[in-house]
């Protein structure tokens, strides 16, 4: 019996002692979790063990750390710190002991100013991109040459012609910006170098002239007849007063333009005449009599207009009474045309330019005048001077079949076969009328002749 209850009360110890031990590294792991809390610093992430894994963003891992931290604080004040001595602990209990820690733990500071530090500078250089609109970087480089080589900003706004209109205000807020703001200046830059050479040099060669260089064109003669080769030469000879992408035939072009403005050393402006008598454009209109700017009446040719239109009404008004007799529609041929036949349409001449369309028995073709009316005028297909003014007649006979008689001097030819003055020949389905150079093509409404075929054998056997 002692050699058992010896070995029970060595196993309990043993136990109690591991039991202890365990406890004290758990305190002490809470101790090291709570101050590492208290200075502000996110323990580290416990990954899982599973195979396949899905990555986490940012936001995400932010948040999960938050949320850990958040629950280990509430865990931890939530538990007792002692408990009876009597009751041996279960494993659920050591793990809330072992999490509660000896002293208060003051609340964790939550990462958010570096969350909306973050945010902040991933957000900053979209802001300054978007301010950045305007100004382009042809507009940047037109504006550092221009103050580069006027120095005055008023001289810039009013002499450079920028890819939209800026105010004085704004290209001085451009330029100070171009000079002591890091970041657009930066991104300035950066646009600039990824022009194109031949952008670079169209920007180049409209910049400013300098006084220096206005001052040596200026000593350029108003009367002598200066060449290129003269402005070329005055480039060799001053070739630091002269900007870099100066050539000799822009020195000309403004020494013309100073020359006309009376710019030049050689040349003066005339004074104003002294005392009240300068002419302004308000006394030279009170100068003027307003009877003399008055037309005057001319009643031959009031007369004559007269006439012409009441000629021209009078045709209006014939060809409106007319409109009735006409027995061919002539429609000009376009993509929204109305379809070729109708109820009322027996046959359709088409020809390139126009189409006549055929709703009577009997119709007459030839060449319109004013003497001379008929149903089918070919001179508005084409050129029809060699076209009698009654070159031939197309009628459908009582069985449905459609002639063709010659009545002019010059032959017509169907599908190639001529018909002489006198003769006649039938036309079927698309056959080929040819008239003097001018080709139609004579189509049959068959529905319509069908029909009118059906009512000729009804009356037929009566």
């Amino acid at each position: 019996m002692d050699k058992d209850s010896q070995g029970l009360l060595d196993s309990s110890l043993m136990a109690s002692g591991t039991a202890s031990r365990s406890e004290d590294e758990e305190s002490l792991a809470g101790q090291k979790r709570a101050s590492s809390q208290a200075l502000g610093t996110i323990p580290k992430r416990r990954s899982s063990s599973r195979f396949i894994k899905r990555k986490k963003f940012d936001d995400e891992l932010v948040e999960s750390s938050l949320a850990k931290s958040s629950t280990r604080a509430k865990g931890a004040s939530g538990v007792e710190p002692g408990r009876c001595s009597g009751s041996e602990p279960s494993s659920s209990e050591k793990k809330k002991v072992s999490k509660a820690p000896s002293t208060p733990v003051p609340p964790s500071p939550a990462p958010a100013p570096g969350l909306t530090k973050r945010v902040k500078k991933s957000k900053q250089p979209l802001q300054v991109t978007k301010d950045l609109g305007r100004w382009k970087p042809a507009d940047d480089l037109l504006l550092i040459n221009a103050v580069l080589q006027t120095n005055d900003l008023t001289s810039v706004h009013l002499g450079v012609k920028f890819s939209c209109r800026f105010t004085l205000r704004e290209v001085q807020e451009r330029w100070y910006a171009l000079l002591y703001d890091p970041v657009i200046s930066k991104l300035a830059c950066q646009a600039m170098r990824q022009l194109h050479p031949e952008a670079i040099a169209a920007i180049q060669s409209k910049a400013l002239f300098s006084k220096a260089e206005e001052q040596l064109l200026s000593k350029v003669g108003s009367t002598s007849q200066p060449t290129l080769e003269t402005f070329q030469d005055l480039l060799h000879r001053h070739p630091d007063a002269f900007y870099l992408a100066r050539t000799a035939k822009a020195l000309q072009a403004h020494w013309q333009l100073m020359k006309q403005y009376y710019l030049l050393e050689d040349q003066t402006v005339q004074p104003l005449p002294k005392g009240d008598q300068v002419l302004n454009f308000s006394d030279a209109e009170d100068l003027i009599d307003d009877s003399k700017l008055k037309d005057m009446r001319d009643e031959v040719l009031e007369h004559e207009l007269t006439v012409a239109d009441r000629r021209q009404k009078r045709e209006i008004r014939q060809l409106e009474q007319e409109l009735h007799k006409w027995q061919v529609l002539v429609d000009s041929i376009t993509g929204m045309s109305s379809p070729d036949f109708d109820n009322q349409t027996l046959a359709v001449l088409r020809g390139r330019m126009v189409r006549y369309l055929m709703r009577s028995r009997e119709i007459t073709l030839g060449r319109a005048t004013k003497d001379n009316q008929i149903d089918v005028d070919l001179s508005l297909e084409g050129p029809a001077w060699k076209i009698s003014r009654k070159q031939g007649i197309i009628k459908l006979k009582n069985n449905g079949d459609f002639f063709i008689a010659n009545e002019g001097r010059r032959p017509i030819y169907i599908d190639g076969r001529p018909v002489l003055c006198g003769s006649k020949w039938r036309l079927s389905n698309n056959s080929v009328v040819e008239i003097a150079s001018l080709r139609f093509v004579f189509l049959i409404n068959q529905d319509l002749i069908a029909l009118i075929r059906a009512e000729a054998a009804k009356i037929t056997p009566q």
